[in-house]
């Protein structure tokens, strides 16, 4: 029977094992990062500075692995405050041109600067004054030529054997992608929570969940001169282990926890409420994030932290327990 196994790799033929072959691509690559940062394009703080300006979104098109590295980049943008969308280059040719209007700001990727799919997009953002923005490593490209800003790649060797897979090249228009979203998102003052608005799902919406959003409403309150029957009663009734103690205008007073009933047993149903709770809780604002307000307990070791509104009004409770059930640890 004839031998079907594969043939051998180019690097099993030359003796270089897989690893040695790993540490070469990255290598190559990391060194092709290092001059892209020594050698940032010329227009790169002109592309920011026109995305900034821009009413419409970032238009990203590309073809091939351009178009892979584009729908990620554009991806990046949206996600970060940059509204984007991603159009492909034939597509664009055959009824998408349409997504391109003005406003808008496009962005074409071609690795060479001659991508024939790419010719209709160029010509639509010049015939009705589109900016258009091309990023590329071949200086001198017909694409590079009819741009208004040129981000201009390093000319690096690809990380393959035969130096023609979209290797480096892929890597560094990934990375020029990446400088130009975050600039942008640290430009427009994009925060943590602004960015929960556009990843409402999954561990990452969790994790950036406000205490407002998780917090207990149904509030164990009591006047600082109820009896510890009727405070006893109060906690166990909303189940929170502690009651908050408030005065006729609803100001947050003290707290009364288990560990104040314990600290405080003997004569402790001759008391008040008032008289055994801790005068100056933890308190947290309800914008505050709940991945913060989970480490401010454990560090406090409490499992639970009132929510407070203008700094003395309780408006909730969030418990450690809240924010595991919600899947933030």
């Amino acid at each position: 029977m004839a031998d079907r196994s594969p043939p051998p790799s180019s690097s099993s033929a030359l003796g270089t094992s897989p690893g040695d072959t790993a540490r070469r691509v990255l290598q190559t690559e990391a060194d092709a990062l290092v001059q892209l940062r020594d050698g940032l394009p010329e227009d790169f703080e002109k592309a920011v500075g026109l995305i900034l300006k821009a009413k419409g979104r970032v238009i990203v098109s590309g073809i091939g692995k351009s178009g892979h590295i584009g729908r990620k980049i554009s991806a990046t943008l949206a996600s970060t405050g940059t509204p984007s969308l991603f159009v492909h280059a034939s597509e664009a040719s055959h009824g998408d041109m349409g997504m391109i209007g003005k406003g808008d700001v496009v962005l074409v990727i071609s690795n060479s600067g001659e991508t024939p799919e790419l010719r209709d997009v160029v010509a639509h953002t010049r015939r009705f004054g589109i900016p258009l923005i091309a990023m590329s490593r071949k200086p001198g490209s017909t694409i590079l030529e009819a741009a208004d800003l040129k981000l201009l790649l390093p000319d690096a060797p690809e990380a393959c054997a035969i130096g023609m897979a979209p290797t480096t090249s892929s890597t560094l228009t990934l990375a020029l992608g990446d400088a130009l979203a975050v600039a942008l998102m640290e430009q427009r003052g994009f925060a943590a929570e602004n960015f929960a608005v556009f990843h409402p799902g999954g561990k990452l919406g969790m994790q950036l969940a406000t205490v407002g959003q998780l917090m207990q409403t149904d509030l164990p309150l009591v006047a600082p001169d109820t009896s510890m029957m009727d405070t006893l009663f109060e906690m166990t009734a909303k189940g929170f282990g502690i009651a908050l103690v408030v005065d006729e205008g609803g100001r947050l007073r003290g707290v009364v926890s288990d560990g104040d009933l314990r600290r405080n047993i003997d004569g402790l149903m001759e008391r008040r409420a008032g008289e055994i709770a801790t005068a100056s809780p933890v308190t947290i604002g309800a914008g505050t994030l709940a991945l913060q307000a989970l480490h401010a307990m454990q560090s406090r070791k409490i499992g639970t932290i009132v929510v407070v509104e203008d700094g003395v009004k309780p408006v909730g409770v969030l418990r450690i327990l809240d924010c595991l059930n919600a899947g933030i640890v």
